[in-house]
């Protein structure tokens, strides 16, 4: 009967044992205790995209859904460049740009799409920081989950008859980012731009584009800061810029973003604001 006894107590610790859950470690940077979040965390999603590309457009929609959930906590830049990027004959618009460009050689070429990167973080059992359709989901609400360690304010100013555009970015930082190359990104997009894409139906002539990365305000992989981040303290940065003709300010948006440099790129936190109100 004592033998039994044990026997039976061994099978319930083991089974203890192996319902055991051991929780994911998100770690995308070493940081120090500070004062707390204030701010919720926000993430970037930056979509490789293309007129050519016959799969995009399910990306796109994948993404709304996604943003129908998060609102404004998720922040989209969809660049096109790349071999599915050159415009068609009947195109109304080149949606490449200079900084587009640059970003694909930043972020590395996708082995597929649709496809994009999260917070410029490379997962945990990923072997790279492209990932597909079916990936995002998951890492954005893992993402969205963790504190920033730093809150972002934007104040912009636009004047609709210059086209200029006048923001001011400050950030209050929470904790400790120990790494001496942390950048702050701006990028200007414009949404609900009408022209040609390949779909699974053919060349739609009215296709509505979102999200469209129009340029770069600070460089393509962000300006330094020099001073840091260390807790309690705050910064500023204030830019000026001039809006194309050709585009509808009333359809832009401002995204900035703090981010590491470097061979790790993790955003640590973004905001986003409307040109115009």
């Amino acid at each position: 009967m004592k033998n039994r006894r044990w026997f039976l107590i061994i099978i319930m610790l083991g089974g203890l044992w192996r319902c055991t859950e051991i929780p994911p470690q998100i770690n995308p940077i070493d940081i120090d205790p500070g004062t707390g979040e204030t701010q919720p965390r926000s993430v970037l999603v930056e979509e490789y995209t293309g007129v050519r590309c016959v799969n995009c457009p399910a990306g796109s929609e994948a993404l709304q859904a996604l943003i129908n959930i998060y609102g404004d906590r998720l922040a989209v830049v969809s660049f096109h460049a790349g071999f599915f990027a050159p415009p068609y004959p009947e195109s109304k618009f080149d949606l490449r740009t200079n900084a587009g460009n640059n970003l694909l050689g930043f972020l590395g070429e996708p082995l597929g799409y649709p496809a994009a990167v999260v917070n410029r973080r490379l997962f945990m059992g990923e072997q790279r920081i492209q990932l597909g359709q079916s990936q995002w989901p998951g890492y954005i609400a893992q993402e969205i989950a963790v504190p920033p360690p730093v809150e972002i304010d934007l104040q912009r100013k636009y004047d609709a008859a210059t086209r200029q555009l006048s923001l001011t970015v400050r950030l209050k930082v929470l904790q400790t980012v120990d790494t001496e190359d942390v950048r702050l990104s701006v990028a200007l997009t414009e949404d609900n731009i009408q022209d040609v894409q390949l779909t699974p139906a053919g060349r739609q002539a009215d296709y509505v584009h979102k999200h469209v990365l129009r340029d770069m305000i600070t460089n393509f992989d962000g300006n330094l800061l020099t001073e840091g981040l260390r807790a309690g303290s705050e910064l500023s940065r204030t830019y000026n810029y001039t809006l194309s003709p050709n585009w509808r300010a009333e359809q832009c948006k401002v995204i900035a973003f703090v981010n590491i440099g470097g061979s790790r790129k993790d955003v640590l936190q973004v905001q986003q604001t409307p040109v115009v109100e």
